[in-house]
């Protein structure tokens, strides 16, 4: 099994910034293992903001040039800088390995971590 232990979040003023780590731990080769950053608003489905593989990344639309995955394999660890946080931004992000099925990343790891909450006011 794996545990994923995400940390880092908190409330922040539109414009802002703060770093996200995951750290992962038991039955995981995580340097071959591509990384995933996820959020969950309320009401919200989880959506993939933020990926990782071997020398390349992926953003979604919404988060593009603002935010920056990166990971220290020797760590375990994978980290979300963001920058110039919106609002919208606000929600409880959460680290996962990822498959890559059906021409998409999925979830691959069970259960998910705790989570950490990122609130930026306006």
């Amino acid at each position: 099994q794996v545990q994923l232990v995400e940390s880092g979040g908190g409330l922040v003023q539109a414009g802002g910034s703060l770093r996200l780590s995951c750290v992962a731990s038991g039955t995981i080769f995580f340097g071959g293992t591509a990384m995933g950053w996820y959020r969950q608003a309320p009401g919200k489905q989880r959506e993939l903001v933020a990926s990782i593989d071997t020398g390349s990344t992926n953003y979604a639309d919404s988060v593009k040039g603002r935010f920056t995955i990166s990971r220290d394999n020797a760590k375990n660890t994978v980290y979300l800088q963001m920058n110039s946080l919106k609002p919208e931004d606000t929600s409880v992000y959460y680290c996962n390995g990822l498959r890559y099925q059906s021409s998409k990343y999925l979830p691959g790891f069970n259960p998910w971590g705790q989570g950490t909450q990122v609130t930026v006011s306006s």
